[in-house]
């Protein structure tokens, strides 16, 4: 399944992609699961592992980069899962940020999430995307202040 959002901000592709760092990642989770960030890295070959916490049950989310591009037109990178939790068999993640040319001076960009997963099922996947969705979607906000002004 796909999972693909979109988010215009007030920072080019460069300001946004500097700023694409540890400390953002973690406003960017949300309240559930509780969320401990154990590695972040962004250069193809490095990982970002997650711990989350379901209370009664920890589960480990590594996964890898395995593509990364950056130019003041678009950037982007791609973080594919390595271990994934129970309700997970496959996801890939890319980081998208392009030039939003409809912007004043062309100074703006938008983030895109382009999510792929799979889940254990087809019925699974279908009970998920709704959640995964949402997850997502609370990052719009989060994007929109924290890129609000010029870094």
């Amino acid at each position: 399944m796909k999972i693909n959002i979109e988010t215009a901000v007030n920072q080019s592709v460069i300001d946004v992609w500097n700023q694409f760092d540890d400390k953002l990642l973690l406003k960017l989770s949300p309240p559930f699961p509780p969320v401990k960030l154990i590695n972040f890295g962004q250069e193809v070959g490095e990982k970002v592992t997650f711990e989350l916490n379901f209370f009664i049950l920890r589960q480990l989310w590594v996964s890898k980069i395995t593509d990364s591009y950056l130019s003041v037109k678009e950037s982007y990178f791609v973080d594919e899962g390595v271990t994934l939790p129970f309700f997970l068999k496959y996801w890939k993640h890319k980081h998208r940020i392009v030039r939003d040319d409809t912007s004043p001076n062309g100074s703006g960009s938008i983030i895109i999430d382009e999510i792929e997963f799979r889940t254990p099922t087809i019925l699974t996947d279908y009970i998920f995307y709704p959640i995964l969705y949402l997850q997502f979607l609370y990052r719009k906000p989060i994007y929109r202040k924290f890129f609000t002004s010029r870094p």
